[in-house]
């Protein structure tokens, strides 16, 4: 029986991640540079990945850039077009119906804390969750499970009582790795990744109800266990 949720968080929660990649496209526009979505796509879910977009950038321009100042532009960019998003469609649903069947809600994301609460504050979502793991209270980041790991801790609930929500690859390889039964709910940006190694795929949260999911969650862990 499933008892918990665990939610990533950007680009599942709330649309962080179009931004950022549009304020790197700014960033490279303003060196008359392209930065198609494919060179960019190991970036997304993650800031450490295998393309580095400062190193990048230098290496088509051939020299050395004052990041600080590039840096602080980028970030108001990105800054202010995160402040004009909504929180996704169906994820406050989703959050009053888990609360309402009694389930705990967790986070496991790559970005810092200060970053997840600030959001989650701002759109009064903070107090809906009763652990959040982030990337600076454990040693590794996805795909590695220790963030899914962490939460399960937090929550004192096994992976096999809990399912996850994720929009990545490396989300999804994350949670997979921990043990959980992986929703893949992909975003604008990740809707064009291959999202094939999660167990379930919807559109959009609001394509079927939290109950409705959880059957089919049900089904899927009957599935493995057969396995």
């Amino acid at each position: 029986m499933i008892r918990a949720i665990v939610f990533d968080f950007d680009g599942l929660i709330l649309e962080t991640e179009e931004p950022t990649f549009k304020s790197w496209q700014v960033v490279y526009q303003s060196f008359g540079q392209p930065l198609p979505f494919d060179t960019f796509s190991s970036m997304v879910g993650t800031t450490n990945g295998d393309f580095n977009p400062h190193l990048e950038l230098e290496k088509l321009v051939n020299e050395s850039l004052n990041w600080d100042e590039i840096e602080s532009k980028r970030r108001d960019i990105e800054n202010a077009l995160i402040e004009a998003q909504p929180i996704l469609p169906g994820v406050e649903q989703y959050l009053r119906d888990a609360k309402r069947l009694g389930l705990k809600m967790g986070i496991a994301s790559n970005s810092p804390s200060s970053w997840v609460t600030r959001y989650l504050s701002q759109h009064g979502l903070q107090d809906c969750f009763d652990f959040i793991s982030t990337s600076d209270r454990v040693p590794h980041l996805k795909p590695d499970p220790a963030l899914y790991l962490a939460a399960l801790e937090g929550l004192k609930v096994k992976a096999a009582d809990t399912f996850a929500l994720e929009d990545s690859p490396l989300g999804i390889r994350s949670a997979k790795a921990a043990g959980l039964i992986c929703v893949a709910v992909p975003n604008v940006l990740t809707s064009r990744l291959d999202l094939s190694q999660a167990d379930f795929q919807l559109n959009s949260l609001t394509e079927i109800s939290l109950e409705k999911l959880l059957v089919i969650v049900d089904s899927l862990k009957t599935q493995r266990a057969a396995h």
